[in-house]
């Protein structure tokens, strides 16, 4: 019997995330493991009027291509896949693993290889996307694989899955937009701000936003979601960050991820898991040594570390930060191959001051928004 908090779902993504309307041309991509969503999102597409296409994947397909294929095939994009990222009005991608793992063993410069190839579209994607050209939502399906990496059992995992992504069950797209309206009058206050300093647990950052925007994430591009944030200012960035949580990218776990940046660019990094995979990924481009992304984490229905980024980076009491390409909408002008995110929990003593205000403190805002 199917779990009706699917068709739920997939009603909040068709019909608020990414708002489909008669005649877009719509592409569902994926893992077939998370089928059942899927299916539910096409036909939430057809009764919206869209026109929907799939574009899945298959289990252990990367795999194979990184064991198997060569350069020109590791380098090769497929016609259909930049068509459909230039083209296509909107864009739903299901996060749905049976295997989280299979990828830890590929030689890190094959991964390398595989995402510079990939930088056109990434560039695409951000550019449509800030242009309001693309609409695209990221978001999850519930699978054992991703319940073993959260230390769950599948059920409980479920109960974490749609009581984050619909915390009022009864009336998911009203809570959204709640939480929209809340998030805007933050956005309003940082406007026309131009200094970031973080501090926390051996963490001392100082980041210049100035001329940059920030954006409210409320469910339209990720579910769950739950952060604002901003492209800093490229070379900017001074200081050290010391990571909480596990950063993971592309199946590799990297731990006690520390970071020092001089005029925006990371200096020196070191882990104490998987350091010479955080360092090769960190040179794949010029761009990858610099911040893309700078956010605050508001969801505080996410409270555990899960190992999965769509989570895990909206965790209520924490910041995050991506490195690589950032999003134009924010003014950020860095383009790269990759998008790495890593979290930082200031839950413990953590704070952030704006233009020298105390805006943030052990995990809360001191300012009543």
């Amino acid at each position: 019997m199917a779990d009706p908090r699917i068709e739920k779902l997939a009603d909040l993504l068709v019909n608020y995330s990414v708002a489909v309307k008669p005649g877009d041309k719509a592409v569902i991509q994926g893992s077939t493991t998370g089928e059942p969503l899927m299916k539910a999102i096409y036909q939430k597409v057809l009764q919206a009027g869209g026109n929907p296409i799939f574009l899945p994947s298959i289990p252990g397909e990367a795999e194979l291509m990184f064991r198997y294929g060569n350069e020109a095939q590791l380098k090769h994009v497929p016609e259909p896949q930049k068509l459909v990222m230039s083209t296509y009005d909107c864009r739903f991608y299901v996060l749905a693993e049976d295997n989280t793992k299979e990828l830890s063993s590929v030689e890190p410069s094959k991964m390398v290889m595989r995402a510079q190839a990939r930088t056109e579209l990434m560039k695409i994607m951000m550019k449509r996307s800030a242009a309001g050209e693309l609409r695209w939502v990221l978001a999850p399906y519930p699978t054992n694989a991703f319940a073993q990496d959260a230390e769950m059992s599948l059920t409980e995992y479920e109960d974490f899955v749609y009581g984050a992504c619909m915390p009022d069950p009864n009336d998911p797209i009203g809570y959204w937009r709640k939480v929209a309206a809340w998030q805007t009058k933050i956005v309003k206050w940082l406007k026309g701000k131009k200094q970031v300093r973080v501090k926390g647990k051996d963490t001392d950052l100082r980041l210049s936003i100035e001329g940059r925007v920030f954006e409210s994430c409320d469910g339209q591009k990720n579910m769950p979601d739950g952060e604002v944030f901003t492209g800093p200012v490229e070379d900017s960035i001074e200081g050290k960050v010391s990571f909480s949580y596990p950063a993971i990218y592309q199946g590799r776990e990297v731990e006690g991820v520390r970071l020092w940046f001089e005029k925006g660019r990371v200096v020196k990094a070191t882990a104490d898991k998987n350091e010479a995979f955080l360092v090769k990924t960190l040179d794949t481009d010029a761009g990858s040594r610099n911040v893309g992304e700078f956010a605050i984490g508001t969801n505080e229905g996410i409270k555990k570390f899960t190992r999965e980024i769509l989570f895990d980076e909206k965790i209520g009491g924490t910041i995050h930060m991506a490195f690589g390409a950032g999003y134009p909408e924010t003014g950020s002008k860095n383009e790269s191959a990759i998008h790495w995110d890593m979290v930082c929990d200031l839950r413990d003593g953590g704070e952030i001051w704006v233009d020298d205000i105390l805006l943030y403190k052990n995990g809360k805002f001191v300012i009543k928004f």
